[in-house]
């Protein structure tokens, strides 16, 4: 390529003018983000029940910020399916139906079935060591008998697993549904109790034995019992609502 004074520029150079010619990035806004993250987590820990009004004068005051970034966070939410937007009266938590909890429990079962397996054919003896320390904290954590603890050591060695899976396709893909999962988890984290840290256990020592095909099994009762959980909870929601 020639210049105007009959010189050669190269075809990067020529490139990187049209590049700086673009307008640039946006750059971050860190308290936009943190506000969309404080208001997911209280979602999540059912600190905002579903169904519940979320007036934003009350959100900004209880998170010392303005209505703006506020607004801008349930507006995403509201795009991501946690909160929705009814005309005319403003914005409440989502209430998940029956269907989209079950077709998202059955296809974690589906994709942290394959990782335990992958995890078990991967796992090194200081990813195994991890997955113990993670164990006793749960177990702390039931012992404390602390919803929130519980639910995020159980989310914690899930992920763990996941990573021992070495199979990044899979772990995007587990990402995509771990804040929904621990949604639906909350409310029975007590119930699932000791059962659930006992099947964590028996999965962790599978996984050390390197057992594969035992590591898949246990992981998909794992997950199927949360699921059968889940479902068992909205009935009995129900049947108390029902009777007043």
């Amino acid at each position: 390529m020639t210049d105007r004074r009959g010189g050669t520029r190269s075809l990067g150079a020529a490139r990187g003018e049209a590049r700086a010619a673009r307008q640039p990035l946006e750059r971050p806004a860190p308290l936009r983000q943190a506000v969309y993250d404080v208001i997911g987590e209280m979602i999540i820990n059912r600190e905002l029940q579903p169904g519940e009004h979320l007036v934003e004068n009350e959100l900004a005051a209880h998170l010392g910020v303005s209505r703006q970034p506020v607004r801008e966070a349930l507006q995403r939410l509201h795009n991501e399916g946690w909160v929705d937007l009814r005309p005319a009266l403003g914005a409440f938590v989502h209430v998940p139906t029956e269907e989209e909890a079950d077709q998202l429990l059955a296809t974690r079962t589906l994709l942290e079935t394959e990782s335990a397996r992958l995890a078990a054919k991967n796992a090194t003896p200081e990813q195994v060591e991890r997955l113990r320390e993670l164990q006793r904290a749960g177990e702390q954590a039931l012992r404390e008998d602390s919803q929130v603890a519980l639910v995020e050591a159980n989310a914690t060695l899930h992920a763990h697993v996941v990573e021992m899976s070495g199979n990044k396709v899979l772990a995007q893909l587990i990402a995509m549904v771990d804040r929904r999962v621990r949604w639906y988890y909350s409310p029975i984290a007590r119930s699932r109790g000791r059962e659930a840290w006992d099947e964590h256990a028996a999965l962790i020592d599978v996984i050390a034995d390197g057992n594969t095909r035992r590591a898949g099994e246990i992981m998909r009762r794992h997950t199927e019992r949360t699921r059968e959980s889940y479902h068992q909870r909205r009935k009995e929601a129900g049947e108390q609502d029902a009777l007043g």
